[in-house]
């Protein structure tokens, strides 16, 4: 199968994150992580250290490479010749909020999105709610990469 993009914010890469990564570069010629850029949203990891961070992550799957994309992400699968979103769900509330946007990008190009499911045990693992438990002194050490979890800890404790 031709190469797909699996685009998110990764503020921070989770295990969840990391499950659906794994799957989708078993079943793609090459997969692009894309940290997407939103301006407006001020992140707890400046886009550098989250494309870092998921390149160390990722360091053992050899067809990812991982990349950073401001704007419609239909014109960043254009300039990279890949044809498919993979999108991670975690949830049916996911499912809704994602089927607009695919269908979207259907509509604006021949791109297609395809969602994957992640472990059930990751099925409750949010960036936001890892960064607001971690803020509150609860422990998310068992929902990131141990690299991930480093610079966190780092982050928090300056």
């Amino acid at each position: 199968m031709p190469g797909a993009v699996c685009p998110g914010s990764f503020d921070p890469l989770t295990r969840g994150h990391l499950y659906v990564i794994e799957r989708c570069a078993a079943r793609f010629s090459e997969l692009v992580v894309t940290v997407t850029i939103n301006p407006a949203k001020k992140g707890m990891f400046s886009i550098d250290e989250r494309v870092s961070l998921i390149e160390e992550c990722t360091a053992h799957l050899p067809t990812v490479r991982v990349d950073r994309w401001e704007g419609l992400l239909v014109d960043h699968l254009r300039e990279n010749d890949l044809g498919t979103i993979v999108k991670g769900l975690r949830s049916t509330v996911d499912f809704s909020y994602e089927v607009p946007m695919a269908q979207m990008n259907r509509d604006l190009t021949d791109v297609e999105t395809f969602f994957m499911l992640t472990d059930p045990q990751w099925s409750h693992v949010s960036s936001s709610l890892v960064k607001e438990v971690a803020r509150l002194g609860g422990d998310v050490q068992p929902f990131l990469p141990p690299p991930v979890y480093a610079a966190l800890r780092a982050k928090l404790d300056s």
